[in-house]
């Protein structure tokens, strides 16, 4: 269980160890304890895999939903959590700073905030972008309970693959006040290795198909990876081979991918 403020010495420092901090994305207090039990020394929310537990889409979560996901997980944990906060919920630079300021209620080490509008469906020009994360910045180390900011370029994720543009948004939310930055969906090493010399922060760089292995990241300077809906998405495809095969063939193969679950109940007790 997480206070608030407690897990931010932690979770910082663990951006600037020598190797980087591998960070699981956990869509329910059981699979938070889950990976923090397997040792992992911190845990992320993940937006897509709440949504998907309420049989939602991403980006169809209330905030108090959120707020209350992200309460249980902390809890779930002596470990630091990581929330997925999407765009903050608002538009507005002081709106975004009152719901970060929830977030540090929930006792999470820290949140993440995407440049990206929800309701317009496109990314924020640069500038206002770089004041909400200003905004974020004050809320997250205010006078009391603190907690990590990691700012988001959404770039890559939104069809505008722009490298020079990414870079220039990273720099801007350097400047406005952010403990890291993620530009989710870089691909390319050449194109990882560019974004972490331009700026001075620790970079989180996401796990996806054709990315380098984590000895490649390190080399180049990731100092964060993340799995965002990863292993959710590999729950869901387990789940659907082994319901599929009791639906259309009558058969229990599934049982024999169940044998890695063995020894897991005691991450619960």
């Amino acid at each position: 269980m997480n206070t608030p403020g407690a897990a931010y010495e932690s979770f910082l420092a663990l951006h600037h160890a020598d190797a980087p901090l591998l960070l699981p994305n956990a869509w329910d207090p059981g699979t938070a304890k889950l990976f923090a039990f397997l040792g992992f020394s911190a845990v992320a929310t993940t937006s897509a895999g709440h949504a998907a537990t309420l049989g939602r889409l991403d980006g169809h979560v209330k905030l108090d939903e959120l707020l209350d996901h992200a309460t249980a997980l902390a809890d779930a944990t002596e470990v630091p959590l990581n929330v997925d906060f999407e765009n903050g919920f608002a538009d507005d630079p002081a709106a975004v700073a009152t719901n970060v300021t929830r977030v540090v209620a929930t006792g999470a080490g820290g949140c993440s905030i995407e440049d990206f509008g929800r309701s317009s469906g496109t990314l924020y020009e640069r500038e206002h972008a770089a004041a909400r994360v200003e905004a974020a910045a004050e809320a997250a180390h205010g006078s009391g309970p603190r907690i990590v900011l990691t700012a988001r370029a959404e770039n890559f994720i939104r069809g505008n693959p722009d490298v020079a543009d990414t870079i220039a948004r990273l720099q801007a939310y350097q400047e406005a006040g952010a403990d890291v930055l993620y530009a989710p969906a870089l691909q390319s090493l050449d194109d990882i290795r560019t974004v972490v010399r331009a700026v001075d922060l620790p970079v989180n760089v996401l796990a996806i198909p054709g990315v380098a292995p984590v000895a490649e990241l390190a080399a180049v300077g990731v100092k964060r990876i993340s799995v965002g809906g990863g292993f959710n998405r590999v729950a869901l495809g387990a789940t659907v081979d082994a319901a599929r095969e009791f639906l259309e063939r009558g058969t229990y193969e599934f049982w024999k991918v169940a044998g890695s679950a063995a020894g897991v109940g005691d991450a619960f007790r």
